[in-house]
């Protein structure tokens, strides 16, 4: 058994899968970014193939299921550190079991997997609500720190609110960034040297909605815990209101 390293794209993760199948067993699978060496375990590195990836992406939805896709693929965007051997460990189980492997609640792997893409999910259906822009006046901009991986998932939404214009959803844990204009977008890495500068008629406006917020609220129906949970501090930094 070997441990697999891989450049951390969803398609050479799949192609990790591919060769443990039909090549090497897996003991683990890890980003070659984030492994450390161990002189127990013999590594692998592996370079995506494109060709292998799509049979397993096939074989996931023709011996497994849809929905099963789209939990690894959700569990893949997660912060979870060990989402490799779990992805692995989960297709195991569902080539085995087949479409009813997510029936299987009690089951530990499979309610891991559960948990985590659906973190996934909460947390991109919350920054729909979430996310401030600003003008430049040359385009729009917004800065995010979400705890997952979800620009990908957010792309559709906002280009298709936002279709007549050009703007930037900048993940800065990650130095990475959605960009779109009239409509199409794509991801890049986007690591920003110095701060964006704003125009005058935003800082105006930014000062409005401070205002307005800082007025609207009425002080005895003041709910603090509520607020947080809807509206986790953890992403105050970047909304404008506070």
């Amino acid at each position: 058994m070997v441990d697999y390293l891989y450049d951390g794209t969803f398609e050479g993760l799949l192609t990790c899968i591919y060769l443990h199948y039909y090549e090497e067993k897996a003991s683990g699978v890890f980003m070659k970014s984030r492994y450390q060496t161990n002189l127990l375990n013999p590594y692998k590195e592996i370079n995506t193939d494109l060709s292998l990836a799509d049979k397993v992406y096939s074989a996931i939805e023709e011996k497994i299921s849809t929905y099963a896709l789209k939990n690894i693929y959700y569990l893949y965007l997660s912060d979870y550190e060990q989402k490799e051997i779990l992805i692995l460990n989960y297709l195991k189980k569902g080539f085995k079991i087949g479409k009813y492997i997510d029936c299987y609640h009690a089951d530990s792997t499979v309610h891991d997997v559960h948990f985590y893409a659906k973190k996934v999910s909460i947390e991109c259906h919350r920054f729909y609500g979430l996310i401030r822009f600003s003008d430049t006046g040359v385009f729009l901009y917004s800065e995010i720190e979400p705890d997952n991986d979800i620009l990908i998932l957010i792309g559709d939404h906002f280009s298709d609110r936002f279709k007549n214009e050009r703007f930037i959803i900048h993940d800065k844990k990650r130095s990475k960034a959605l960009i779109s204009s009239d409509g199409e977008w794509y991801i890049s890495d986007f690591d920003a040297k110095k701060e964006i500068a704003l125009s005058n008629e935003e800082h105006y406006y930014q000062d409005l909605w401070k205002t307005y917020f800082k007025h609207i609220g009425i002080a005895g129906r003041k709910n603090p815990r509520l607020q947080a949970q809807f509206m986790p501090r953890r992403y105050w930094k970047n909304l404008t209101e506070f």
